[in-house]
């Protein structure tokens, strides 16, 4: 079968090995006779999958023994949009604006009470991060998203803020080295550096597993808590799915590791679209992101000779969100630096085509 090369914003690829795995676990899951997908999701072998990836998603962001929780929760990150505010909003919250999913973030915020837009980046199309803005006194927590895959942009810098630092993680958690134990809840949607969709995983500091009566049981981050992940039924799959990624990860060299790839292959990328005259990249240069380069041609004409040309060297998913346009090249952990050479290589032969 002639490889294909994807490099979609999501569903995003895993590693060939994690496929394999999962692929002779559908069939006879560790040799009990029995696919992943029946097995009982209170039998000692899921709960073992579930302890070591709770202690795993700790260990990979060094955030052991710091009092932080993992909870892997049946949904997506759209789902902690309206989940953080019904378990953390009590007056009024801050939110920075960095684009579309920020801006659903608020949206749902807005539903449960107060919303401070600390910062935006709407007046230029959010091609940038804000920065130096005065954060309100009075807010119970400030939300930030740390990438925005339709713009190509990513924070670097992150607010430092008496309030609970809340952060949506969903398109880079686990691609680069940070200080983790400056956010009291991170939450990320899975198919991207995780596993696959269906599935979020929150990482809540004890200090805000706060009961709030006055929502339902299914959506309490304590109740989560407090029944071990086993409210209800968890997404078995996505979960070990979850646990053979992580292991890959882990046996990568970790996030550090990670992130060292994940640098070569944007700067490789980013170098290409820059020096290449048919195209330009979208975000500003500061705020660039490793895990989505968003470009777009000079001349707007050849699009459709572009995609034909892109089609026919068995590359997928780099047309840009629909809201934006352009070409959006998705960078996760997964895709391998021999990925992006070949599309450089095919970047550099439609412009000798062109010339």
């Amino acid at each position: 079968m002639m490889k294909k090369y994807n490099f979609c914003a999501g569903p995003a690829p895993l590693s060939p090995e994690v496929y394999q795995k999962a692929a002779e676990a559908l069939e006879n899951f560790n040799d009990t006779g029995l696919s992943i997908l029946e097995i009982s999701h209170r039998s000692d072998a899921f709960l073992s999958i579930l302890a070591d990836c709770n202690k795993w998603v700790l260990e990979l962001l060094s955030l052991e023994n710091k009092g932080y929780q993992v909870l892997f929760l049946q949904g997506s990150a759209s789902m902690e949009f309206a989940r953080v505010p019904l378990n953390l909003l009590k007056t009024q919250a801050g939110y920075i604006d960095t684009g579309v999913w920020a801006q659903k973030a608020i949206n749902e915020a807005r539903k449960v009470g107060q919303v401070k837009i600390v910062a935006s980046s709407e007046d230029k199309n959010y091609s940038y991060i804000p920065q130096g803005y005065h954060l309100p006194e009075q807010i119970d927590y400030l939300h930030c998203t740390s990438n925005n895959t339709i713009y190509g942009t990513q924070m670097n810098n992150f607010p430092d803020t008496n309030a609970p630092l809340v952060c949506d993680m969903s398109s880079d958690i686990f691609s680069r080295k940070l200080d983790f134990s400056q956010f009291g809840l991170i939450y990320a949607g899975a198919q991207k550096n995780i596993s696959t969709s269906g599935l979020s995983v929150v990482i809540i500091h004890e200090s805000l597993l706060s009961e709030n009566v006055n929502i339902p049981n299914v959506l309490s981050y304590k109740q989560h808590f407090q029944h071990n992940g086993l409210y209800h039924t968890p997404p078995v799959f996505a979960v070990y799915l979850t646990w053979l990624n992580l292991q890959w990860l882990i046996q990568q060299g970790g996030v550090e590791a990670m992130e060292k790839i994940n640098r070569q292959k944007a700067a490789m990328l980013y170098q290409e679209i820059d020096n290449n005259y048919l195209f330009f990249g979208t975000a500003q240069k500061q705020d660039r992101s490793l895990m989505n380069v968003c470009f777009r041609l000079v001349d707007e004409n050849l699009s459709t000779q572009f995609d034909r040309f892109i089609e026919s060297k068995n590359i997928t998913g780099i047309q840009g969100h629909r809201y934006v346009g352009g070409y959006r090249v998705s960078l996760y952990n997964a895709v391998t630096l021999s990925d992006v050479e070949y599309l450089i290589t095919c970047l550099k032969e439609f412009a000798t085509e062109q010339s």
